[in-house]
C-alpha cells in the first residue's frame, strides 16, 4: 500500500488551541493546534449531525463538537461515551526546520 505525504500548511499559521481546514477530494479536513504543540487533523464532521468540527471548542486533546457538544477524541477520532461514532483521522508530520505542516493518507 502506497502512503502519500501532502503539505497542508504551516504550524505557525495556526493558533494554539486553534484550527485551519483544508479541502482533499470530496473530504474537508481540519488541522488542529493542541496546546502541547501537537498538530492533529480529523475529517471535519461530527458523525453525529454533520456539525463542523473546525468550529468547536478544543480542550485538551478533544474537540467539542459545535453543534451538540459531542466530544472527540482527536488522537484516535473516538467519540467519547454516553455518545458513539468516530471520525477518520490522519498521520501528521511537523518539519522541525520550517514547520510544515504534512498528513498522510
Amino acid at each position: 500500500m502506497t502512503m502519500t505525504k501532502l503539505h497542508v500548511g504551516h504550524i505557525q499559521d495556526i493558533d494554539k488551541k486553534g484550527s485551519r481546514t483544508f479541502q482533499l477530494g470530496e473530504t474537508e479536513i481540519a488541522l488542529f493546534h493542541l496546546s502541547d504543540g501537537s498538530i492533529h487533523a480529523v475529517e471535519n464532521s461530527c458523525p453525529h449531525k454533520k456539525g463542523r468540527l473546525s468550529e468547536g471548542m478544543v480542550c485538551g486533546t478533544a474537540i467539542h463538537c459545535p453543534l451538540h457538544d459531542w466530544k472527540i477524541d482527536l488522537r484516535s477520532g473516538k467519540v467519547q461515551e454516553p455518545d458513539e461514532g468516530c471520525v477518520h483521522t490522519y498521520n501528521t508530520e511537523v518539519d522541525p526546520d520550517s514547520g510544515a505542516i504534512y498528513i498522510t493518507f
